[in-house]
């Protein structure tokens, strides 16, 4: 009986390795991702994992694309491992390839304010910010004007309500956030502004931003200044200006739907009870 042999096609060696490292840089990122949003770790390692995981997509990329052309000239097999390897590395470097683009025509700037003449300070957070995190210091003049040229929509909020109105309608958006709050301080008339200092997540990496809201009267109104800033980079690729641009938005729509407070109606005066005659 004759046997039958089965040919079977060389697959390409870059398309294979192509593929192995296109995997192993996945999992390196999905790895310093959980790492940054629990905490486990400090996050220098975690970013510095997360960048060698970026190398690796690069080179797995350049090996696919090597694979392709191998494939193309010699007839070998490995398609689908140098297809699968483009792809991961496209998903893992769509991203940060985004975020380098916004880079170049945004400020180099980790902290906006909507008041960079006596910008709301950090007290709260101060005390529980890392040693190895950004100043809680506003950066000042130079800082301020970049911020006025790139974002000069982000300024203070003049609302209509009431301090306290205001204070509330910013209280419960940042509780819907959920964000983590360190200090909340209600406004006092005459001896005290409101405040709330609360930590913000990015989305995705889930990096942990300082936010403040300072509420104060203003005429019959209130004044609402924020403050958000990065605790970790110098460049917040617009992050913090479109949170401070948000809500802003919600304060206001909040603070202009409650209901103004009623004026209480003067009392009447009752006029004295007469007192009888003493009959003698």
């Amino acid at each position: 009986m004759a046997r039958r042999y089965v040919h079977s096609e060389p697959t390409s060696r870059l398309a294979i390795w192509a593929r192995r490292m296109a995997g192993f840089a996945f999992a390196a990122s999905f790895l310093a991702v959980i790492i940054v949003r629990s905490g486990l770790l400090e996050i220098q390692p975690a970013l510095a994992t997360f960048g060698g995981a970026l190398v690796i997509a690069v080179v797995a990329l350049i090996l696919a694309l090597a694979a392709f052309v191998v494939i193309w000239l010699e007839g070998l097999g490995g398609m689908g491992a140098a297809l699968s390897a483009m792809v991961i590395s496209l998903a893992l470097l769509a991203y940060p390839a985004y975020l380098g683009l916004k880079a170049h025509r945004l400020p180099w700037i980790y902290d906006v304010t909507t008041d960079p003449i006596d910008p709301p300070r950090y007290e709260a957070l101060a005390r529980v910010r890392p040693r190895d995190a950004n100043p809680v210091a506003y950066a000042g003049l130079y800082a301020a004007e970049q911020q006025r040229a790139a974002y000069p929509d982000i300024g203070p909020l003049g609302a209509g309500a009431t301090p306290q109105a205001a204070y509330d309608a910013a209280l419960a958006i940042v509780t819907k956030r959920r964000w983590r709050i360190v200090e909340a301080r209600t406004p006092q008339a005459g001896r005290r502004d409101g405040r709330i200092e609360a930590v913000a997540r990015t989305p995705i990496m889930g990096f942990r931003d300082d936010v403040v809201i300072r509420i104060s009267p203003l005429g019959q109104g209130a004044r609402v200044d924020l403050r958000s800033a990065s605790r970790y980079g110098t460049h917040d690729f617009g992050a913090n200006a479109a949170r401070l641009r948000a809500l802003l938005e919600d304060i206001d729509a909040a603070a202009g739907a409650a209901p103004e407070p009623r004026a209480e109606a003067p009392k009447k005066e009752t006029p004295p009870k007469r007192q009888p005659a003493n009959r003698r």
